[in-house]
């Protein structure tokens, strides 16, 4: 069914969902047009429901056919591209980058909420709750685990880049953006090695420029 692909997306730099699709088309070579909405304006809802029926972005266009959910994208993109290797190709690599990347999608509300995207500052440590510090300290292990147990094949989370790596992406700005010292919470530079990895990405680097024709 793979055809023209549109992906809507909400402001760079602070759409921590629309950045996780964007990141695997581009990573991935999957061409697609884009269609930037403005968040948090009076119009903004308005115009994200000419697209989307959640009344959220992002949204994928393919053929008439709408995906709205970031994880829902990503899993229509490894299924319309089997050769891609969106997901790693090893059973348990792949059972486990699911896992976390549900994980992610699903989970950490309060390292969302009390640090929220914001790409391109840099604002220093806030005065974090003990569940948004929880949740800090479960990301660098799931960081650590998998550069162990699965990436001895490449410098990201299974070795190769992953979709795992797309979801985890908004996580790496936000502990870039908040001076998150990782060695606080049980890292062995493992995790802090991984976040500059990906914040050193080009198509981390291209959304920051776009992060900044959107201001």
């Amino acid at each position: 069914m793979s055809g023209t692909y549109e992906l809507v997306i909400g402001n760079k730099n602070g759409s921590s969902w629309s950045l996780r699709p964007w990141l695997v088309m581009k990573a991935f070579g999957i061409p697609f047009s884009e269609t930037p909405i403005q968040l948090r304006r009076p119009e903004t809802a308005a115009e994200i429901l000419r697209h989307s029926p959640s009344a959220k972005v992002p949204v994928l266009k393919s053929d008439g056919l709408l995906i709205w959910d970031s994880l829902a994208i990503i899993e229509f993109l490894a299924e319309q591209h089997p050769n891609k290797g969106l997901w790693p190709a090893d059973v348990a690599a792949r059972a486990t980058a699911r896992c976390v990347s549900a994980e992610m999608h699903s989970g950490f509300q309060a390292l969302r909420n009390e640090c929220p995207m914001d790409f391109l500052s840099v604002l220093g440590f806030p005065d974090a709750s003990a569940q948004a510090l929880a949740d800090i300290s479960r990301v660098a292990g799931i960081w650590a685990d998998c550069r162990r147990r699965f990436g001895g094949g490449g410098a990201f989370l299974f070795g190769g880049f992953s979709a795992a790596d797309a979801m985890f992406a908004p996580v790496a700005s936000r502990f870039r953006t908040y001076e998150v010292d990782l060695s606080r919470f049980g890292d062995d530079g493992t995790a802090a090695r991984y976040r500059d990895t990906m914040m050193a990405m080009p198509e981390m680097l291209a959304w920051a420029e776009g992060a900044k024709a959107d201001m």
